[in-house]
């Protein structure tokens, strides 16, 4: 393991994120049905463990909102309730046991198998998955949240919906408040800390006269001080949560992997994909030792992570020592409304439902725009169950693979150069085999120029583009929005080697 030192870049990066995981730690944990100060517990000690073995210098790891929402879904499937007195140490198991399932992976060298599901489902669960998580963070903004029943989050959001006069407007308010502070603040400046200054102003209403609805420490108070280790588990549940932990344990893993190759791509830095699983799974297991929950990488942090300044993986260790000197004031945040943190995921929500990549879809592959609906269809179905959809869009992506298969149908130019036009999934399943027809071709045909034709692709992995872009007589045609501008700069440099 290469030793680098922290710089001061490092250390603002690191405090900033930890401003915004301050809050987000509480807001997830409660989506995952988990007492807020589990968050907290799962955004300390962890991220100082993943910090010391990690390959990515920005990425940031703790509680997530898709993560969470599989959290309880796992739980929930298995038959634990919330009000079972055993279920944040359900939870704690849980952990542990995607710590283990990374670590094989790790040790294997399968961290590929990150990229198990391909694009069509994972756009398809996404959206679900955010519109999963706003209905049933909807009871919390309208001020209904410790009334509502417990029958599913759909359901939920519509018992809410369907009482307008029950709505609190203080709530509502607040709510507002922290949505506008979370992408107004954005426009003031790219590192205004929004979150925070909802969370202040929210305490600071809370502590009025003026504000009665619900608030955090109302139904669990947040202790202070840090997490009592612990290495005793309920492992006679560990059967019934093995196949959601498994689903965590990957699905947790592809998008921060996708986060950790596209900035070391634009860097030009190498990223392990397998030393990032080792470190998440040890994370991980720091997490369950500390009675706390699964944990993976962020999107929003890393990107404010690396914004910020950050210059080494110690950005992520300052992150977690901020958040573990905060652990013994932690009790501050008990008058905290519990519309604020809804506001808090509402807004993180919101950024995982991207129309243009869906309509991009429709109009690359029909077929595979389809199987990102059923997917969808099948998250909405299942949830709060959602980790059946992912198993289900996987089963589908298989049955999709071997029928409809993937081929490439051939044309030639009037000058000579031969047009390969690509059909169907380019995934893990068949991205060895689609390198090898391509570059045995390009080899044994040096003098002839193939045109890859992408127009009915969706999504191309980048280590594939890498390995085609090394091949001068192979150039691409419609390439997907994910790759064209990583191709361009890919261009730009085999021109420079080749200039050199």
């Amino acid at each position: 393991m290469n030793i680098v030192k922290p710089t001061l870049a490092d250390l603002a990066a690191g405090f900033t994120v930890a401003l915004v995981l301050l809050p987000q730690s509480l807001a997830y944990a409660q989506l995952a049905g988990m007492p807020p100060h589990v968050g907290l517990f799962a955004s300390a000690l962890p991220l100082i463990v993943f910090a010391c073995f990690a390959s990515s210098p920005y990425l940031q790891t703790g509680p997530t909102a898709v993560t969470a929402l599989l959290i309880f879904a796992t739980l929930q499937g298995a038959g634990y309730s919330t009000d079972d007195p055993d279920f944040v140490a359900y939870g704690a198991l849980l952990a542990l046991l995607v710590g283990a399932i990374r670590l094989i992976l790790a040790v294997t060298k399968l961290g590929k198998l990150a990229y198990v599901l391909c694009e069509p489902v994972m756009m398809g669960f996404t959206t679900a998955a955010a519109i999963v998580i706003l209905a049933s963070q909807l009871p919390k903004v309208v001020g209904l949240s410790l009334a509502v029943p417990d029958s599913g989050a759909i359901q939920e959001a519509l018992w809410a919906l369907s009482r307008p006069t029950q709505w609190q407007l203080g709530a509502l308010a607040l709510a507002a408040i922290t949505l506008a502070a979370m992408f107004g603040g954005k426009k003031v400046h790219p590192l205004f800390p929004g979150v925070l200054v909802a969370v202040i102003i929210g305490i600071t209403v809370s502590e009025t006269a003026l504000y009665t609805g619900d608030i955090v420490g109302q139904t669990s108070s947040i202790p202070e001080g840090f997490p009592s280790l612990q290495f005793s588990f309920t492992w006679n549940a560990t059967e019934s949560l093995f196949i959601g932990a498994l689903v965590i344990a990957i699905l947790g893993f592809a998008e921060p992997s996708t986060i950790a190759r596209t900035f070391a791509d634009e860097d030009q830095q190498v990223w392990n994909v397998n030393r990032e699983l080792f470190a998440s799974s040890l994370a991980n297991f720091v997490s369950a030792i500390s009675g706390a929950i699964p944990i993976g990488g962020s999107f929003s942090r890393s990107s404010l992570n690396r914004f910020a300044g950050a210059k080494t993986r110690w950005s992520g260790g300052v992150t977690g020592l901020t958040m573990l000197a905060l652990l013994p004031f932690a009790s501050a945040l008990n008058p905290l409304p519990l519309a604020v943190l809804g506001g808090v995921v509402f807004g993180a929500a919101y950024r995982l439902i991207r129309p243009a990549l869906l309509l991009e879809l429709w109009r690359r592959s029909r077929s595979q725009f389809l199987l990102a609906t059923a997917t969808f269809v099948g998250t909405l179905f299942w949830a709060p169950n959602i980790h059946w959809a992912l198993l289900a869009g996987l089963a589908l992506t298989v049955f999709y693979h071997f029928t409809v298969g993937f081929k490439m149908t051939e044309t030639t130019t009037t000058d000579g150069d031969i047009v390969l036009r690509l059909h169907g999934i380019l995934w893990f399943g068949s991205h060895a085999s689609f390198l090898r027809q391509v570059t045995a071709r390009a080899t044994t045909q040096s003098d002839t120029t193939f045109h890859l034709d992408f127009a009915a692709i969706p999504a191309i992995d980048t280590e594939v583009i890498k390995k085609l872009i090394s091949h001068k007589n192979i150039a691409f045609r419609n390439t997907p929005a994910n790759t064209t501008i990583l191709l361009e700069r890919l261009q730009q440099e085999q021109d420079t080697i080749e200039a050199c």
